[in-house]
C-alpha cells in the first residue's frame, strides 16, 4: 500500500505544450501554505497543498507519462531526457508564496544529490513568463524549468499521481514511474527522506556520505586559515620574534 505521511510513463503520445489551453481549463484558489489547483470537472477538483507526501514501494508504482515543452530558457526539454535517473518534478509559480518559501530547499537537495543520479526539473504554471524568469534569476535556479502556462503537466498526470497544489513535487524514479508525491512545500527532511530509499534501491550510491551544504556554508571561507593551520594566533600567544 502506498505511505501518506502529513505536513505509465510512455513513451507513446508525447503530450507537448501546446499554445492553446486544455479543454478542462485550471483555475487557482488562494496561496495559504500550497495553492490549490482546480480542472473544470466534478471529477477534477485538486486538494489544497498541505505538505504531505505520499510514497510508492516498487510494485506499486505507476508510469509517469511522458511530457515535453520549452524551458524558460529556450531549451526544448522532456522527462525521456532523464531516463535512467532519478527526477524531481517541482511544481511551481513565481507569485507563489510556498514556491519562494521552499526554493532553498530545493537548491540545497539539488547540490547535494547531484552525484547521487538525481535531477530536478521545474514546471512553471500559470504564470507570467518575464516573471518567471526574473525569479529564476534572482534566486539563482541551477536547473531548467519547462514554461507551461496553461497547466498542461499537471493535467498530464491526471489519470496517475496528478500535481495536485501549487508548490507539488514528484519523484521519479530511473524507470520512469512515480516514487513520491509531496502536495504543497517541502522541506530539506522529507525531500531527503524521500530521495534515499530511492537512491539506494537503483544503486546509484550512498546518500549519508552525500557531501551537505550546510557543512560546507559552516566552514571556514577559502582562504582564511584556522589558528591551527598557521592563521591568526590567539592574543597571548608569543608571536615569531617575540622576546618573552
Amino acid at each position: 500500500m502506498p505511505s501518506t505521511s502529513s505536513g505509465t510513463r510512455s513513451r507513446r503520445g508525447v503530450p507537448r505544450l501546446a499554445a492553446t489551453a486544455l479543454a478542462a481549463a485550471i483555475a487557482l484558489t488562494g496561496c495559504a501554505g500550497g495553492n490549490e489547483i482546480e480542472a473544470g470537472g466534478e471529477d477534477d477538483r485538486f486538494i489544497s497543498g498541505d505538505g504531505s507526501s505520499t510514497t510508492f514501494e516498487a510494485a506499486e508504482r505507476v508510469e509517469a507519462p511522458e511530457v515535453e515543452g520549452t524551458t524558460l530558457d529556450g531549451d526544448t526539454v522532456s522527462l525521456g531526457d532523464y531516463e535512467g535517473g532519478i527526477v524531481v518534478l517541482n511544481v511551481w509559480a513565481s507569485w507563489c508564496g510556498p514556491c519562494r518559501a521552499e526554493q532553498p530547499v530545493l537548491d540545497e537537495v539539488h547540490a547535494e544529490y547531484g552525484d547521487l543520479g538525481v535531477d530536478f526539473l521545474g514546471v512553471n504554471i500559470k504564470d507570467d513568463e518575464t516573471a518567471a524568469r526574473a525569479y529564476l534569476s534572482d534566486k539563482d535556479v541551477a536547473y531548467p524549468s519547462l514554461y507551461d502556462q496553461p497547466g498542461e503537466v499537471p493535467q498530464a498526470f491526471r489519470d496517475t499521481v496528478p500535481p495536485r497544489a501549487i508548490p507539488s513535487t514528484l519523484v521519479i524514479d530511473p524507470d520512469g514511474r512515480i516514487a513520491a508525491r509531496v502536495i504543497g512545500p517541502t522541506t530539506y527532511g522529507q525531500l531527503t527522506e524521500l530521495l534515499n530509499p530511492v537512491v539506494v534501491e537503483f544503486g546509484l550510491g550512498d546518500p549519508e556520505e552525500r557531501p551537505r551544504v550546510a557543512d560546507q556554508e559552516a566552514s571556514p571561507e577559502d582562504g582564511e586559515a584556522s589558528p591551527e593551520e598557521g592563521g591568526e594566533q590567539p592574543s597571548d600567544a608569543p608571536s615569531d620574534g617575540d622576546d618573552r
